[in-house]
């Protein structure tokens, strides 16, 4: 996607920021692996004002359980062709108590990938932003003119 116009710079409220990601299946989940950045595509539900996913065992779960994470879902409004995209940030944990683990499996929570998935993981959520913006088509002039724009400004800033 090319350069991309922002709204405003306040960007979506608490409420909406979540209003959306109820509304997506599917986001990136960033890691921390071996000291290096990792991301994972999963399937999530929001439960209780947190993000939950299921995960088998793997890098995956040993990279995100009882650590600092970030949750990423994007989509466009195909009213108002604005696209969005809302950032979570917290602590993810397994769900291992027998009443939660419960609760969990009657959440609409169903992993494209065919394999097991015998582990919830919640991530508790300490901050989220999100922000609406109009996307571009994406053309090689949309990107040229933005980037020009881009170089002349930091030019300008910097003299």
């Amino acid at each position: 996607m090319g350069y991309v116009e922002p709204i405003n710079k306040d960007g979506l409220s608490t409420s909406q920021s979540w209003a959306l990601l109820r509304r997506a299946e599917v986001g990136r989940l960033a890691v921390t692996v071996n000291g290096h950045p990792d991301i994972f595509p999963v399937n999530y539900v929001i439960g209780q004002e947190s993000v939950v996913f299921r995960s088998a065992a793997g890098t995956k779960l040993a990279a995100c359980a009882g650590q600092q994470v970030a949750f990423e879902a994007e989509g466009q409004d195909p009213m108002t062709c604005l696209a969005w995209s809302v950032v979570v940030k917290g602590h993810a944990a397994r769900v291992n108590k027998l009443y939660d683990v419960l609760e969990m499996t009657e959440l609409p929570l169903f992993p494209w990938h065919t394999g097991p998935k015998p582990h919830f993981i919640r991530i508790e959520v300490e901050a989220i932003a999100g922000r609406r913006f109009v996307p571009t088509d994406g053309g090689a002039a949309d990107t040229e003119h933005g980037e020009v724009r881009a170089v002349l400004n930091n030019v300008k800033d910097s003299a």
